[in-house]
């Protein structure tokens, strides 16, 4: 709680001021995550500081099918990709209406209780969080000489010569990597995308985690019949 409240000074998020005549300050909370690695240890407990606004949000997030289009494209040029996350993204978002909080709870300012804090940047939970980061991050890419895919608004693309750099954004998380940069260790047989915590999760979450793994989950000549007498189930939890 003390870090997220240090990443706020650092990035002069906002101001303990006099609530003006007819504020209605968005109320905040705490949200508590354990972070974990992709074998399901916990590796970081993190804490975040969130704004209680439940209005609609826009966060620019690149479909499935564009991320398997841009992995398929890397492995086919042999470029190297790399995957970030941005450490309190929203943070770094400019927001352009005045908009008031109430202080933390547990961290409220003993001098000044009554007090609000006055927003210069964007918070997490509050709806215009999101698009604020994606406009400043997009305006960078362009100063830096990136365009925009026109289907895509996700993808951006740099040449410069005969090299090409990738940036795909999903919400805080980027993947990025071109022809020229050695970035991660890739094996020369392609791209391998590993999702055994993700496996792990489904089986836990259908109570199979004791089932015996096979290569083939079922006989391929088995004829299939629809069970009259059968529960409906959810198809899309499947």
């Amino acid at each position: 709680m003390h870090e997220e409240l240090e990443n706020f000074k650092r990035n002069h998020v906002w101001d303990l001021v006099e609530p003006p005549p007819n504020c209605r300050p968005i109320g905040t909370k705490w949200v508590f995550k354990n972070k974990q690695h992709e074998n399901g240890m916990v590796v970081r407990n993190k804490a975040r500081l969130v704004a209680q606004d439940y209005e609609e949000t826009f966060a620019p997030v690149a479909r499935l099918e564009a991320i398997r289009i841009l992995l398929a494209f890397a492995a086919s040029r042999g470029f190297k990709l790399q995957q970030m996350d941005v450490k309190s993204a929203f943070l770094n978002g400019f927001i352009e209406k005045e908009v008031y909080v109430r202080q933390p709870p547990s961290f409220e300012s003993a001098k000044f209780p009554d007090r609000v804090y006055k927003l210069r940047k964007a918070l997490y939970g509050l709806k215009q969080a999101p698009r604020a980061w994606y406009t400043r991050f997009k305006s960078f890419l362009l100063k830096s000489g990136f365009v925009k895919g026109s289907v895509d608004r996700t993808l951006f693309l740099l040449s410069r010569g005969g090299d090409t750099l990738i940036v795909q954004i999903y919400v805080d998380d980027i993947i990025f990597g071109g022809s020229s940069h050695a970035l991660i260790k890739q094996g020369l047989e392609g791209i391998f995308v590993d999702q055994a915590k993700y496996t792990r999760d489904i089986l836990k979450k259908f109570n199979m985690g004791d089932s015996n793994p096979m290569t083939t989950p079922m006989s391929t000549d088995t004829a299939l019949d629809e069970d009259e007498d059968g529960e409906a189930v959810d198809q899309k939890e499947f």
